[in-house]
Order: structure tokens, then sequence, then C-alpha cells
């Protein structure tokens, strides 16, 4: 599962750091995910500022679980080309140090972001809304993305409220997460009991978002981003990369090591021939995503 940030209200943000970074990166890059979602912004996002920023003098922007900011810097730049006379400012919520001194250092080389008053909140997402209220005076949002973080969240319902009352009027607020039917879905849910013992408690996926979404109320708009990941290294031993790659799919400091052999051959058996198609030769992962655009 791509546990690319954190939302986390039991966990040591602490240990977002070292491997569990260099599996993400790798996995990221490998995955095209980011090229997938930006797809997805790039198409979907600019009418959405356009509709949302009508009247506005200014744009408040809030993004929970930003990693390194590579997604925030795209969104934030459409924003200012669609909105070129509106003011903007950001609102970063990532609990790892290391993510976040790559996002400030992205913003520095980045002229445009420059332009935009950043507040960087360097904490779990339960840490934040515990900031929030504790004060007396809160501040609202005209856009808040949640991009690949509610894993950590104990209370699903919870967390997805107190940020939708974050948002202001004609306003929207951005989940997109791992897809129903997925292979993280297959993977995940057949081993919950195994794979849910460390940095998460349970898992969801975008069908059960929806199910929360619909429990609240909420109205929303949904859009697939069809995505594979060749993950064929996996099942060559002692590939480096394919350590990696299913130390970071299983939530794990070592597969090999850490896993009874039956186990191992039952993750194995299940990512090839139920999680993924094969094509050529390669095993492509199944790691479709779903964007939920939610209304203030």
């Amino acid at each position: 599962m791509l546990l690319t940030a954190a939302a986390m209200n039991t966990v040591n943000p602490a240990g977002y750091e070292g491997r569990y970074v260099q599996g993400f990166q790798f996995y990221l890059k490998h995955s095209e995910e980011h090229k997938a979602i930006l797809e997805y912004v790039d198409k979907v996002l600019p009418g959405e500022f356009t509709r949302i920023g009508e009247g506005k003098s200014k744009m408040d922007v809030l993004g929970v679980g930003s990693g390194g900011g590579e997604l925030d810097a795209h969104i934030l730049s459409i924003l200012q080309s669609k909105l070129p006379a509106t003011p903007l400012t950001a609102d970063i919520v990532e609990p790892s140090i290391q993510l976040t001194d790559n996002f400030k250092a992205l913003v520095k080389k980045t002229p445009s972001l420059q332009k935009i008053p950043f507040s960087w909140h360097t904490m779990t997402c339960g840490e934040y809304e515990k900031q929030v209220k504790d004060k007396r005076e809160i501040k609202r949002f005209d856009f808040i993305h949640m991009i690949q973080m509610l894993y950590y969240v104990d209370d699903y319902p919870g967390t997805i409220k107190f940020f939708h009352n974050l948002l202001k009027e004609n306003s929207k607020l951005l989940i997109v997460h791992e897809a129903a039917g997925s292979g993280w879905e297959t993977l995940w849910k057949t081993h919950r009991k195994e794979l849910c013992t460390k940095s998460i408690s349970d898992y969801l996926s975008a069908g059960d978002i929806k199910v929360h979404l619909e429990w609240l109320g909420l109205k929303y708009d949904e859009h697939l981003i069809p995505n594979t990941l060749d993950i064929t290294d996996c099942f060559t031993n002692g590939d480096e990369m394919g350590e990696l790659l299913l130390d970071f799919m299983t939530d794990q400091d070592h597969f090999h090591q850490s896993l009874t052999p039956d186990l191992r051959a039952s993750i194995l058996d299940l990512l090839r021939n139920r999680c993924s198609t094969e094509k050529e030769g390669r095993i492509l992962f199944d790691c479709s995503l779903s964007c939920l655009l939610v209304y203030s």
C-alpha cells in the first residue's frame, strides 16, 4: 500500500524517514503514480479552480500529507495560472521531517512558489486536528487535498468530517486513494490480520471511503485512474530493488526475514495471480486510484 503521508494518530512520525522514504520514492518513480494523478489534476482542477475562485479576494489551500510537495507544487501552479490576480496561501501538514525538507527545497528553487506564503505543520493529521481545535480562531480553506494519506486514521468519518468542516463556502476537498478492487485492496484485505499490525490497524480502499462520505451525507464526484506497477523483480530472489518494493508494499522492515515461509509464499502467489496481470513476460500490479472530489 502506498503509505505516502500521514495522518497517523498513533505512529511515531520519526518512522517515516530512511528506508521508508527510500521505498516510497522508488515506488513513485516506477509506478508513475504522480504522473497519473497529474493527468487527472490537469484535466479537472483548472475548471474547478475557476468556479471555486469566483468572487473571492483570496484563496487558501491546505495540503494534508503532502510528502515532498511535487503534487502540491503542480496544484498551486494551476491555481496561479487560473487566478493570477488572486493572492494565495498554502498550509502544509506532513509529519516526515525529511519529506518536509524536500518540499522546502522545492519551494526555494521554484520562483512562482516563492510568491506564496507557506505555513509548515510538521506533525501528524491527528496532532494538527488537536492544534486547530485548541485554537480559538480556525483558518478555513478554499481547497483541501488529502492524497494517499488516510491509511493511518483510526476514525475515518471523524477525520473526513473534521477537514470537510474546514472548507469555506463554494470550496472542494480532494481525496485520492487506492481504488476499490485494486491490487492493494486484494493484498491488504486478504492478509489484513498479518499485515495490519504495524503502521496501520486496518485497511480501507476508496470504496470504503465512499461509504463514509455517503454516511456523512456529503456529495462527491468520482474519477478512476487506471495504473500499474511492474513488480517482476519481486519474484527474483536476492534482487535488491525487488526486496525494497516488497518491504514497502507489505509495510515490513525486511519481507524475507520478517514473515514466515508460508506467509511469504501466500503473499507472492496472491501478488502474481490475483493482484496483477502478465504482459510480455512482465508482472504488472494493479495500483489504480480513485479521485473523490467532495463538495463543501
